[in-house]
């Protein structure tokens, strides 16, 4: 007589159902955080390279979502900025409509920091209260909202180190931040695209595999040198290609000439530009092996997808340098290097689908 109210548990038997029926919305939630994070980052690339990323000089998570309404604050900001070592010495004729223009870039990238992270916290929050996500997912995804907030941690220790006693942040906190929102990218991609059908994968050989885990390693290498190149603004140096200088390997008193030895891979212009393109020479090496031994796994469109990006890529790569950075150019960079990275990590998941 009391069947009736014997209602289903939200675990056991009905648990795979729930999280089969949320499938589709998860991959949906996270390609469009995933694609936020790419224009996060576009907009980042912008605010560097209109030298805006130090117009606001102060971190305020909260109360610095409201940028100044009034005539009076924008001019308490721009006296702020007057402070700091990159307007005495590079742009002391600024004028306050000048000021405005980096400080909504430099606003616009942390106002859109915001919003990726409510979107993913409010997301979040849905499906776990939906009963939606299993114990790996609730896992994975906690892990990406702690890297989020590691990021605007690293966002804010970045820009400080351009405060003081500097014209520009520091190049290897830049190439730490845009790796962090390279490997949270790459983390969502990879999260949605496990949703995916088991049935949908290839059996991958293992040398497939080898190469598809070397491919997303080497990728976010290179987006780490490409970030060191912007930092130190190698790229307005050695507008040549292939050659630096009449040479492809620069002589080594020009690679090696810091003490110590460490210190040119992330201090020396030279080293940072030279260990780009071969790591770009390597990377395209590497992409058309793949897709040779893809074909044995059934995956040969992607392999080819992804030797396509990459040769995009890398002629983006040497039309910035040619052209001497024009924003349109670094910009283009900036976006197909996040292309790659997630065809890349796409390729990873499904040759290890019984990856966590």
């Amino acid at each position: 007589m009391t069947d009736w109210i014997n209602f289903p548990s939200a675990t056991g038997a009905f648990a795979a159902p729930r999280l089969a029926d949320h499938t589709r919305a998860l991959r949906l939630w996270l390609w469009a955080v995933a694609w936020l994070v790419l224009l996060m980052v576009v907009v980042g690339g912008a605010t560097r390279l209109t030298e805006s990323g130090l117009s606001i000089t102060e971190w305020k998570p909260v109360t610095g979502v409201v940028p100044p309404l009034n005539e009076a604050d924008w001019t308490a900001a721009f006296e702020k900025y007057k402070q700091i070592p990159q307007f005495r010495e590079l742009f002391p004729t600024m004028d306050l409509a000048g000021f405005k223009v980096i400080f909504l870039w430099e606003w616009s990238h942390r106002l859109l920091g915001r919003v990726i992270g409510l979107v993913f916290a409010a997301g979040l929050a849905y499906f776990w209260l939906r009963g939606a996500l299993n114990s790996k997912l609730k896992g994975q995804l906690l892990a990406v909202l702690a890297l989020g907030g590691l990021q605007g941690f690293v966002g804010w220790w970045m820009v400080a180190s351009g405060l003081v006693n500097r014209v520009e942040v520091a190049q290897e906190r830049l190439a730490i931040h845009l790796l962090l929102a390279s490997v949270t990218f790459a983390a969502l991609v990879w999260i949605a695209t496990g949703l995916l059908p088991v049935k949908r994968f290839e059996r991958s050989p293992t040398v497939s595999r080898v190469f598809a885990f070397l491919l997303v390693a080497l990728t976010l290498k290179q987006i780490f040198l490409g970030a060191l190149v912007a930092g130190l603004r190698a790229g307005l140096t050695y507008n040549t290609w292939p050659l630096m200088d009449g040479k492809f390997v620069p002589p080594l008193e020009h690679l090696f000439n810091h003490a110590p030895l460490w210190m040119n891979f992330f201090d020396n212009v030279t080293t940072v530009q030279f260990d780009h393109r071969i790591a770009a020479y390597v990377l395209l090496a590497l992409a058309l092996l793949n897709a040779l031994l893809a074909r044995y796994a059934g995956a040969r469109r992607r392999g080819w997808t992804i030797v396509l990006l990459v040769l995009a890529q890398a002629g983006l790569g040497i039309t910035t340098l040619l052209l001497v950075v024009p924003l349109w150019a670094a910009l283009l960079h900036q976006v197909f290097a996040m292309l790659v990275l997630g065809m890349v990590v796409v390729n990873a998941r499904r040759a290890f689908p019984e990856a966590p």
